[in-house]
């Protein structure tokens, strides 16, 4: 599996152009098809969703064009779908498969309608009894009440009212709305229970006045569209920025110090999604906005948390949740049950995945009650599963401002926002950190932690972990050549590292990890790719604030490749035999001088020639040469060259 490691991270600033609204690009596109003449549609996002509904445009028969730069030219139809049978693939795409539906069940042609496994888990009953109201054929061909689905010519039935439930999702309503026109015939809508997302419906209601169908409505309980209504292209449409991803990074600003401005989106959008930032000031946020901005930047005194009817924002909600990771009370989102029938089931996925960061969560049926972490009960270094739910991937970024992070599948932000973790990078600053490699008893250890002690930052001793799983593979009877074996060790290692000593499964081992002989298997173990793998992110995890100090064989080239200092530090065979036998005779250990140097002169070549991550200097990191050099001298070569690369990056 595919995945992104985010150290932690210190700050956030920065300007941010958001790509386009998914909602907004899906109703366009869809409804510039079915328009009298062309539509050229600027600013158009490019991800999954969008691509599924331009696939399934063009395999029905619409003329459509690329013309460069988020700009599409779309042949409107006039109502009148060219190709009268077709099976349309759809993916995860509720944006396009709901509107498709609606407007293909009344277009007078055969269609079949499929998606992805989670797609044929999202309930479109409500739909399909308001499209069969109207007169549509529809029949599953699976599960009664979900995709896929089968569409045949409709007996349209002049006039009248069709009832649609409101509280599971407003694209049924809103694919209802946009296929109306298709009818010919005046048809009001009347919604049965709570309306939720309602934000999204107004998205719907003025795309459809952009192509000249106006609705008439009685508040949030029925809506009209008129006999005769047909759509008619603008000529030229502008998608605007999407508000639910501009979420995320006004978030950073408010977490991360900021300021940080999204442009796209302002006091002048027609996305509900904006009003997070109301959310976000209620949370103590400094926010500004102008027409085609926002900017969002931390409070004096740090976020505090709230209760909230999230109706208004269904989508944007989700970052709240882990924004509440920052603030002081605990923050309860309520009325968020839409979450459940999205691409994942939110509420469950949000609660487990916070849950492995150690934070106390409650989820209800349309609740979720988030209580932040304390001193006594910091956030932990977690994995975080996906679900295959861009929103996911987006939302649990912000939690590295607590903790170092890995986001399993990342690629799936592609559905809406494909280059967000590049975004994501630079607008945020992690923690600095030093990465010096080099052999064995080159002295790197030593000069590592004393660096790390003079800047006040972390340290990682790399080897002592593969230390740690050679001895703890010999306890538990596992052969140090046993690839398979030695990763479940290693995978499953209990360690604290402490100043002067580490345990391992609760008892002190700073001695027994230091012998010849664990030595000689660290760096046996430590040429099983399944181990590195296995402690990749267990090393990354030590990457927090205010910095990292990390000592071994592949943290400039592996483990840290984008650190800020890149130290190779080494000496010749001689003078590392000659100190090691040094250090052996002082611990009152026996000692071979020509056997120590032999013994270096084999890891040497084994360290170098070992097919992953060999020991090698980075092109980018700096030699340190330590043949006639003392520990103080090489500490100082190493904080004075940090202070220079601190200061280039500035």
């Amino acid at each position: 599996m595919e995945f992104i490691d985010l150290p932690q991270m210190t700050s956030a600033s920065g300007t941010v152009r958001l790509p386009g609204s998914k909602s907004i690009s899906n109703r366009v596109l869809l409804l510039a098809a079915l328009a009298e003449g062309e539509t050229e549609v600027r600013d158009l996002l490019a991800s999954d969703d969008t691509a599924r509904m331009l696939e399934a445009l063009q395999t029905l028969g619409i003329s459509v064009t690329e013309l460069g730069d988020g700009a599409w030219r779309i042949g409107g139809c006039g109502g009148r779908i060219p190709v009268k049978q077709a099976e349309l693939f759809l993916g995860n795409a509720g944006t396009a498969f709901r509107p498709l539906t609606a407007a293909l069940a009344l277009a007078g042609g055969d269609y079949v309608l499929k998606g992805v496994a989670r797609m044929h888990e999202r309930p479109i009953g409500d739909l399909v009894d308001g499209l069969r109201q109207l007169g549509a054929d529809v029949t599953y061909l699976g599960n009664e009440g979900y995709p896929p689905l089968q569409l045949k010519p409709a007996a349209i039935r002049p006039g009248g009212v069709v009832r649609v439930r409101g509280d599971v999702s407003s694209q049924f309503l809103t694919g209802l709305l946009m296929a109306l026109p298709l009818t010919g015939v005046e048809t009001t809508v009347e919604v049965v229970g709570e309306l939720i997302s309602k934000p999204y419906i107004e998205i719907t209601l003025a795309t459809m006045a952009r192509f000249g169908v106006r609705v008439r409505r009685q508040g949030w309980q029925s809506f009209t569209v008129p006999a005769g209504a047909s759509y008619v292209s603008p000529g030229t449409i502008y998608v605007e920025g999407d508000a639910s991803s501009a979420s995320y990074f006004l978030a950073l600003g408010a977490i991360g110090g900021g300021p940080v401005r999204v442009e796209g989106v302002g006091q002048d959008s027609i996305q509900g999604d904006v009003r997070f930032a109301e959310a976000l000031e209620q949370m103590g946020a400094v926010i500004g906005m102008g027409p085609n901005w926002i900017e969002a930047s931390a409070p004096a005194g740090g976020l505090k948390g709230i209760t909230l009817d999230c109706n208004h924002i269904p989508d944007a909600a989700m970052t709240l949740a882990t924004a509440a990771l920052f603030a002081r009370g605990e923050t309860r989102l309520d009325n968020i049950a839409s979450w459940r029938v999205k691409e994942t089931d939110r509420i469950a996925a949000m609660a487990k995945e916070l849950g492995k960061l150690g934070v106390q969560v409650e989820e209800g049926a349309d609740y979720l009650r988030v209580v932040p972490p304390s001193v006594e009960r910091p956030l932990v270094p977690a994995a975080i599963d996906t679900y295959d739910d861009h929103r996911m991937a987006m939302c649990f970024s912000l939690a590295a401002f607590g903790t170092p992070v890995r986001i399993n599948d990342p690629g799936c932000t592609a559905k809406t926002f494909p280059d967000y973790f590049e975004r994501f990078a630079r607008v945020t600053r992690p923690a600095p950190v030093i990465a010096i490699d080099g052999p064995t008893a080159s002295g790197k250890g030593t000069v590592s932690a004393r660096v790390a002690a003079a800047l006040g930052f972390h340290y990682l001793d790399s080897g002592a972990l593969y230390r740690l799983t050679a001895l703890a593979a010999r306890e538990a009877g596992v052969a140090w050549d046993d690839e398979a074996g030695v990763a479940r060790v290693a995978a499953g290692l209990d360690v604290v590292f402490r100043e002067g000593g580490v345990r391992l499964n609760g008892r002190e081992v700073g001695e027994a990890i230091r012998t010849e002989e664990i030595s000689t298997g660290a760096s046996r173990v430590a040429a099983l790719p399944a181990v590195r793998e296995a402690l990749l992110f267990r090393q990354r995890a030590f990457h927090r604030a205010p910095g990292l100090v990390g000592d071994g064989r592949d943290m400039g080239s592996v483990i840290f490749p984008g650190a800020t200092l890149k130290v190779f530090l080494t000496a010749s065979a001689e003078v590392r035999a000659e100190r090691r036998y040094k250090q052996l005779l002082a611990a009152g250990q026996p000692a071979d001088l020509s056997a120590i140097l032999a013994d270096l002169r084999q890891r040497d070549e084994r360290d170098s020639q070992r097919a992953v991550a060999p020991l090698r200097q980075e092109a980018d990191a700096l030699l340190l040469d330590t043949d006639h050099l003392g520990i103080e001298a090489a500490v100082q070569q190493v904080l004075d060259w940090y202070t220079s690369a601190v200061k280039n990056r500035q």
